[in-house]
């Protein structure tokens, strides 16, 4: 214990010591991050110095990323006046680190930026910015278990696009994107722009709900309104049968399979993540409802449960394919 204490130390110490060679105050700025990281000091903006005399106002966590990236060589210089950290062979604008904490992850599983275009990319596929959410899903393949080829998906929670741009590189027919935030819809449209696969993609700013009403959701910019849609809906303007339900709406699952499960049981294929810790109902509940027409069994994995840090009881994958 004692030893594993001593390396965290003496890393935490390296991180700080490399701030020397880019930034003048790097000694009274690494002590402010100290106290920060150990809640002795409020404050949402540490003034920096740089060696190339410009200023610049960090959040303490991107001052953190920062000597991080550049400690472990992901990052091989930074430029203060043009504000663009040089990585991978990449110009990476401060901005991009403001928007994500997830750049040093992604720049280790293979994406990189494209300053010329304002994009990440990796391979063919591209996103307006970096989101933990495109790492979840193009890295960890968390929705490998889903047979969409050729399929109708109907995408609950589809976020940032990140998950229709996958189903259309596994040859889905169609995506039905549901995403209930404002803002986050907007990059979705953006990034399927981006792909070139608007044809293959429907998009809906709403919230999946079992009935109508406007509910308050939580988004990354703060909670708003928003109207709902039903199954019953997306049935009225597609032929749902044969098709898969995806679904990772932070609770929402809950309320479709329970309340609206006639519409649930016209899929053949339902894959969701349960969020227990949010709705405070147990995951069985969604099985045994689910048991009437459907084989389901938890799919999630050690490492899912070691990115998420919660345990099976409160968040998993399940994925359910209709008896026959």
């Amino acid at each position: 214990m004692l030893y594993r204490d001593l390396l965290k130390r003496f890393k935490t110490l390296k991180v700080l010591l490399i701030g020397r060679s880019y930034f003048e105050n790097w000694l009274s700025a690494g002590f402010k991050c100290f106290l920060y990281r150990r809640g002795l000091l409020r404050t949402n903006v540490l003034s920096v110095r740089c060696r190339d005399g410009a200023l610049l106002a960090l959040p303490p966590r991107l001052y953190e990323l920062l000597l991080s990236g550049l400690l472990s060589e992901l990052f091989r210089g930074l430029s203060c006046r043009n504000q663009v950290v040089v990585a991978m062979g990449s110009l990476i604008p401060l901005q991009e680190f403001l928007i994500s904490e997830d750049v040093l992850e992604a720049l280790s599983n293979g994406w990189r930026y494209s300053i010329n275009h304002g994009y990440w990319f990796k391979g063919d596929v591209k996103f307006k910015h970096m989101r933990h959410y495109i790492l979840e899903v193009f890295n960890y393949d968390e929705y490998k278990y889903i047979d969409v080829e050729n399929r109708l998906v109907i995408d609950v929670g589809a976020g940032y696009g990140e998950s229709a741009v996958y189903y259309v590189l596994r040859g889905v027919r169609h995506v039905v994107a549901i995403e209930p935030c404002p803002r986050v819809f907007n990059e979705l449209l953006k990034n399927l722009k981006l792909n070139n696969v608007e044809d293959r993609v429907t998009p809906i700013n709403a919230a999946l709900a079992s009935t109508h009403s406007s509910i308050i959701v939580k988004c990354p910019s703060g909670e708003v309104t928003v109207n709902t849609v039903t199954l019953e809906d997306i049935a009225e303007k597609f032929d749902i049968r044969g098709a898969v339900l995806k679904m990772d709406c932070e609770g929402c699952e809950y309320d479709v399979v329970l309340n609206d499960y006639e519409h649930v049981r016209l899929f053949d294929e339902v894959y969701f993540e349960y969020h227990a810790f949010i709705t405070k109902i147990p995951v069985e509940m969604l099985l045994e409802r689910l048991s009437k027409d459907f084989e389901c069994e938890i799919v999630s994995d050690g490492d899912f449960y070691r990115r998420h840090g919660y345990s099976r009881k409160l968040l998993g994958l399940v994925k359910c394919i209709k008896k026959h």
